[in-house]
């Protein structure tokens, strides 16, 4: 017995197609689907999702010193002539930042093995663009929804057939 579907795909073109709907659910919280790409969607969510419950936790929070440019009211850069150049300013800043300790690097690394870059265009315009960082969003806000949970985090609802071909529609959503 197969341990996978095939979903009438090449090899590549299968693991593209669930790589971006895993990625698709993950940052919208569901989509619609046909009934068999849904359950290997599933299979692949939850396993993310079980190791960001697992990894949750497990980082130390360390001070750095940084280096960042002074900016102006206009939030641009201040600049300064030294020796008839024009040189950026810079100001030492203290930050706390999240160390990964080594298991939860190799999952951070997993996951993104999976997931594809999401982009959100805020108000149609591609300047105004920003990356989305599913791997954060994993583990800083659903896996702390799913810390009670013993797996089942998804839900497949059956919606109805598709006009067009007949196939069965179903909602994955995050539970």
């Amino acid at each position: 017995m197969a341990k996978y579907r095939k979903l009438s795909r090449t090899s590549d073109q299968r693991k593209a197609l669930l790589r971006g709907q895993v990625t698709a659910l993950l940052h919208n919280g569901k989509i619609v689907t046909t009934e068999a790409k849904a359950k290997e969607v599933k299979k692949i969510a939850e396993g993310l999702i079980a190791l960001a419950v697992k990894e949750k936790d497990n980082f130390e929070e360390v001070t750095v010193k940084a280096k960042v440019a002074r900016k102006d009211a206009d939030g641009k850069r201040v600049k300064e002539v030294v020796d008839g150049k024009k040189v950026t300013v810079y100001d030492e800043v203290e930050k706390t930042i999240k160390k990964d300790m080594p298991s939860r690097l190799h999952a951070r690394r997993k996951m993104l093995e999976v997931l594809y870059t999401v982009t959100d265009v805020a108000d149609g315009k591609k300047r105004n663009a920003k990356e989305v960082d599913l791997v954060a969003k994993l583990f800083d806000e659903i896996a702390p929804k799913y810390v009670s949970r013993n797996g089942g985090y998804t839900r497949i609802v059956k919606i109805g057939t598709r006009k067009g071909d007949g196939a069965l529609e179903v909602l994955l959503e995050l539970v």
